[in-house]
């Protein structure tokens, strides 16, 4: 029977409800936030009322994408989960080089440490102080999903990383989560993972909407691989990612996600910014809606399609 790992638990894909496929509720003082202050988001009180929201508005579930050591929180979002209701996903692996300090262990690690790592996490419990070492104390709390990423080009340290993650997928049937940087590579990551063995039903790649070429995604979505959409709220002229949804989602019913990637505090309502993490269930819907979308396909789209990519793949 397969599940969906959580940080409060194993459930059934059934009790996923409605899901962001691709967010970042917390985001720790850290290398990455000193290049960027924005992305800091540390305060467990503030995410708990905003997924408070999320949940008012109807949502259930979201997957957090901060991996290791670039400021994730364990323990902070367990905390956020119970006090918000929201079934909150958290990851390992690893982001693209630039989130790291250059004498990171990430870049240092061969492919078989990288994948133990990674799969300690998956199966005894994520490290509460994030792999910043040289202690490593196992929280209880698991990892239910992969994260890895890609720059603008492969480098050695990426085929080391992906490799580990489809090592990592192979021996407990977590699901993969890829970065796409503005939306490219996505074909050479389903091309590598799928060559390394990696079920590509379990495999989702982010950011691809900020490609929004329609034969491009046409080609991505026939690899099998699901695609995560989460620029809606972005776009200044039109909305691309709105038209690939009205576009696609009839075609591919099974393979299109939603999220917000909403990693800066000037995204969020109770940061003081906007849109804040309701638009996806409520202005974004409506504007689906208002182009034809099928409430039906809404549904799948949120609640069942991330249900499918999200589970343990059985071994």
């Amino acid at each position: 029977m397969s599940f969906i790992r959580t940080v409060l638990g194993d459930i059934a894909p059934s009790e996923l409800g409605l899901c962001y496929a691709h967010e970042h509720i917390i985001i720790d003082a850290s290398f990455t936030t000193q290049a960027t202050p924005d992305f800091l988001l540390d305060d467990v009180a503030k995410a708990s009322a905003e997924l408070s929201d999320f949940r008012a508005a109807g949502g259930s579930t979201m997957v957090d994408s901060m991996p290791c050591d670039c400021g994730r929180n364990v323990r902070k979002l367990a905390e956020i989960s119970r006090a918000s209701g929201v079934h909150i996903v958290a990851p390992t692996g690893l982001h693209m080089a630039k989130y790291y300090d250059p004498g990171h262990w990430g870049h240092f690690y061969a492919e078989d440490q990288l994948a133990a790592l990674f799969i300690a996490e998956i199966k005894e419990g994520i490290d509460a102080h994030d792999y910043s070492g040289p202690i490593v104390e196992r929280a209880p709390h698991r990892a239910g999903v992969i994260k890895i990423a890609t720059d603008a080009q492969w480098s050695p340290r990426e085929e080391k990383l992906f490799a580990a993650a489809a090592h990592a997928h192979r021996r407990t049937g977590c699901p993969i989560l890829t970065h796409t940087e503005q939306g490219t590579l996505g074909l050479e990551q389903a091309e590598r993972l799928h060559s390394l063995g990696v079920d590509l039903r379990h495999v989702v790649l982010s950011h691809t909407d900020r490609k929004p070429d329609r034969a491009y995604h046409r080609d991505l979505l026939q690899t099998g691989v699901r695609l995560e959409y989460d620029s809606g709220f972005r776009w200044k002229e039109g909305n691309p990612t709105l038209d690939l949804v009205v576009e696609l989602a009839p075609e591919f019913p099974r393979q299109i996600l939603l999220g917000m990637d909403a990693a800066r505090r000037s995204y969020w309502t109770h940061h003081g910014g906007r849109p804040g993490l309701c638009f996806l269930l409520r202005e974004f819907r409506g504007d689906l809606l208002a182009r034809g979308l099928k409430e039906a396909l809404w549904q799948q789209i949120m609640r069942d399609n991330p249900a499918r990519a999200y589970a343990f793949a059985v071994r």
